[in-house]
């Protein structure tokens, strides 16, 4: 089943059709002739959608959806009216309603509008879920996907996370190689111990040793005191090297030796200093590539490559766009005391359709900027920056808003028919319809059953 749902309406011939056609798309629904007996079945049950008239004998719909928000606030609760009480609609809007329809009902648009409700509870639970979950698992929140790129690296951190083996992230620029060494940290034996990051690219040539391995006091000018490194302030932790590329040779062959032997000689020391601590490295440059030309010690890249970890950029695992979008509006919404509640369909598809050289970073920031300048509680594409924005198609849909629904169906059923290779039942189950509901809007639409090639 894709859902429940209970209708009230104390009108039979409203409740049974609408019954009818819901249990037909595969919903599990019930009826109530008014507010009291709709009452005691929310008490004894839970519904995902409340479908609920307005004028109602015992109990109006308003008087039942104030009961509602008590008793069943997971519920979505969905007024009907007619079109002289559309005012009424809009109050119920205002005290909690999710959505409102005006009768006399059309069964096409109650699916719509039911599915559509659904959808947005199934993103907000998977959320709240992954979350919690990541939360739980070392506070790393933006560590998010449900794309099958990510369920790939989550399986892998899981794996890999308990041994002590050394791990090599690749990815791009944003595609949080930091966060997943520190998932790998937290989840490790080691995670009552240091975390350290440092920067190889970020530290000149002539400190970086002394910065990874210390120096005794008078080795070179300006050495006044022993320094103790990163090695070994991370004793017992995990030291991660971000963009290992930009490791110089010559240092490349002291941290080789340092991982064979567990030990290292700081700079100007006689005595060398055992270390016990895991090495998790990262970069963007193709490193099996830098080592064929010499420009990178093939030796140490196999000893730091005992697990590969490869993150996909923000353009491959697109599907997550929404679930990252949704998270990063919550993050900002707090910090700025800001009531933001969703993004729309234009600036949605100006996300997906972006090319994301930055990553997640990048949207990140895009949905931040969007945040300060949104005019109200839904994100526009006004809102995101004009970069963004240009790189949406012009979409040329009529101005009335029923004709461009169907001329935004017609394409999109297409599209997935398609996909399906007009395989109707395959399709129908992607499109979230019964096949009689995608028959329907094929003779309605005019989409041709077959294809013409």
């Amino acid at each position: 089943m894709k859902g429940k749902v209970l209708i009230v309406d104390d009108e039979k011939a409203i409740r049974d059709s609408l019954k009818l056609i819901l249990i037909d798309e595969g919903f599990d629904t019930e009826t109530a002739s008014d507010g009291l007996v709709a009452l005691e079945k929310i008490k004894a049950d839970d519904f995902d959608v409340i479908i609920s008239d307005i004028k109602m004998p015992n109990m109006d719909g308003i008087a039942l959806l104030k009961k509602v928000s008590e008793i069943s606030p997971s519920s979505f609760f969905m007024i009907m009216t007619a079109y002289a009480s559309v005012e009424t609609a809009i109050d119920a809007l205002r005290q909690g309603a999710f959505d409102y329809l005006l009768k006399p009902v059309e069964f096409d648009e109650v699916i719509f509008r039911i599915n559509r409700l659904l959808e947005f509870k199934n993103i907000s639970m998977e959320n709240k879920l992954l979350r919690t979950r990541l939360s739980s698992e070392g506070g790393f929140e933006n560590l998010i996907g449900k794309s099958t790129s990510m369920k790939k690296v989550f399986e892998l951190i899981g794996k890999v996370a308990p041994t002590n083996s050394n791990v090599l992230i690749m990815g791009k620029s944003g595609t949080g190689k930091e966060l997943a060494a520190k998932a790998i940290h937290y989840h490790s034996k080691r995670k009552d111990g240091i975390f350290l990051p440092i920067n190889c690219g970020a530290i000149s040539e002539n400190l970086i040793e002394s910065e990874l391995f210390g120096h005794k006091k008078g080795s070179f000018t300006g050495a006044t005191d022993d320094k103790q490194g990163l090695f070994k302030v991370a004793e017992g932790g995990t030291l991660f090297l971000d963009e290992i590329g930009d490791l110089p040779l010559n240092l490349q062959v002291k941290l080789l030796r340092a991982l064979e032997e567990k030990q290292f000689l700081p700079v100007g020391g006689t005595k060398p200093i055992k270390i016990d601590v895991r090495i998790l490295a990262a970069t963007n440059q193709d490193l099996f590539e830098k080592a064929q030309n010499g420009l990178f010690r093939e030796d140490l890249y196999y000893r730091l490559n005992v697990v590969e970890i490869k993150l996909p950029s923000l353009s491959e695992r697109c599907d997550d766009i929404p679930l990252l979008a949704n998270h990063f509006i919550e993050k900002y919404c707090k910090e700025m005391s800001k009531n933001i509640i969703g993004i729309d369909n234009d600036a949605m598809k100006a996300l997906m359709s972006h090319e994301w050289r930055g990553g997640v970073r990048e949207l990140e920031n895009i949905i931040e900027r969007a945040i300060i300048f949104a005019h109200s509680d839904i994100i526009t594409i006004n809102d995101l920056s004009d970069y963004v924005k240009g790189n949406v198609k012009n979409y040329t849909f009529p101005d009335s808003l029923k004709e461009a629904i169907k001329d935004f169906e017609k394409e999109h059923i297409l599209k997935v028919i398609e996909k399906f290779d007009y395989n109707k039942d395959e399709a129908a189950n992607a499109l979230n319809i019964g096949l009689s509901s995608l028959y329907r809007k094929m003779e309605e639409l005019d989409i041709p059953t077959k294809s013409s090639t």
